[in-house]
């Protein structure tokens, strides 16, 4: 029985080295040999950067993903794939069982971005997703410097990236050798240029692992992603909890507010939390105004104040320059919702207040976007202060 073991495991250790040994000039890492009907690529896979992505791919080329629906148990699952979009001097991407963009494992997890990660140049490996936690199995390799699709932005600070109009792909890899093979497929007869769809399938034959050194033979895919997605689900919870106490203090400091809000016939409640000036604004003048939006309960939905975003840790402007004051007329010709233009007019320069909005002062029956119907709101807003005379 022990002779056996040995032999198996000699076996295992020689496949290894026989993979590596193809490949004599290459450091030691986490590589993906790519094999396609036009030819192959190797790519050195990120696992330092991005464990996560790196293991998903490597545990489903290899069929050890442990999420993965059980039709692809056991089961190189690139491997007769095909590049089913390509996009000359953009990307080519892969990576579909059903070959039309809408394919996937049976499962969705979560990104990992990394600032010194950009899609600045050609041959970088990132996946492909429908939204904000949406990975799966397909990914795609750039063809061209592409930074609109990064999650970090010049001044390396993290775009808002759960917003649905902006993209953002976790990188988790570059091509190495076979850059020819790659502008090959990039220039292959297309049936549909716009749509990215070949006339003739450009076919991922084979997805092999390669490993050399040390750390990259130890690199356990299946259990790395297990933990990786563990972890990414305990922080969900802890930063779900942190919300719920931070949306449930909110909510009884609004409730005490509310019992001392002077009320005006249009159903709009106001309190002064913060005296400014005597001065007020005249009729019409051009007046700047802070403001954070919630919903009764308690939740931030909007605002513009960087530092109310940062502690809810939401993201309500797509890029940090953004969050401005809000320049508005003093007076009723503002163009915002009702309760909010007649709140402002209370106010003095430097005046800071909370007011309680009725739906039907606010976004109505039919409600807005993320406003549901019928919802009453609350705005803590800060009128700044009067402006120099020049």
């Amino acid at each position: 029985m022990k002779k056996t073991i040995l032999f198996v495991f000699l076996i295992a250790l020689t496949f290894i080295a026989c993979s590596s040994d193809q490949y004599p000039e290459l450091k030691d890492g986490l590589y993906a040999r790519v094999k396609t009907n036009k030819g192959t690529m190797v790519i050195e896979l990120f696992y330092d950067k991005a464990p996560a992505t790196v293991a998903n791919f490597v545990s489903l080329a290899e069929g050890t993903n442990p999420l993965a629906d059980s039709i692809y148990k056991k089961k190189a699952y690139y491997d007769g794939l095909t590049f089913h979009r390509i996009l000359k001097d953009f990307m080519i991407q892969g990576g579909d069982p059903e070959g039309t963009g809408s394919g996937g494992p049976g499962y969705k997890f979560h990104d990992e971005f990394s600032p010194e990660l950009k899609h600045d140049t050609i041959g970088l490996l990132s996946m492909a997703n429908s939204g904000y936690g949406t990975n799966g199995s397909q990914f795609f390799i750039t063809l061209a410097p592409s930074p609109h699709l990064d999650a970090y932005n010049e001044a390396g600070e993290l775009r808002n990236c759960e917003n649905p109009k902006i993209s953002c792909h976790s990188i988790f890899g570059k091509v190495v050798e076979g850059y020819d093979v790659l502008q090959k497929i990039a220039n292959v007869e297309m049936l549909n240029p716009q749509a990215g769809k070949p006339k003739s399938p450009v076919e991922i034959e084979e997805v092999e692992i390669i490993r050399k050194g040390k750390e990259a033979r130890f690199f356990d895919a299946p259990k790395i992603f297990t933990r990786e997605i563990d972890e990414k689900e305990k922080e969900r919870k802890k930063a779900e909890e942190a919300a719920r106490k931070r949306k449930e203090a909110k909510q009884q400091q609004f409730d005490e507010l509310r019992k001392q809000a002077d009320s005006l016939e249009s159903g709009l409640a106001y309190v002064i939390t913060e005296k400014g000036s005597k001065n007020k604004p005249k009729r019409s003048q051009r007046v700047k105004v802070n403001y954070a939006g919630y919903f009764a309960e308690g939740e931030l939905f909007d605002t513009n104040v960087k530092e109310i975003a940062d502690s809810w840790d939401k993201q309500t402007r797509p890029q940090p320059e953004m969050y401005q004051p809000v320049e508005i007329p003093y007076g009723p010709e503002a163009e915002m919702i009702a309760g909010f233009k007649e709140g402002v007019q209370q106010l003095n320069y430097g005046d800071k207040a909370v007011l309680f909005i009725p739906y039907y002062l606010g976004y109505g029956e039919r409600g807005y976007r993320i406003i549901p119907p019928r919802t009453n709101l609350v705005f803590e807003i800060e009128l700044l202060e009067e402006p120099e005379e020049e």
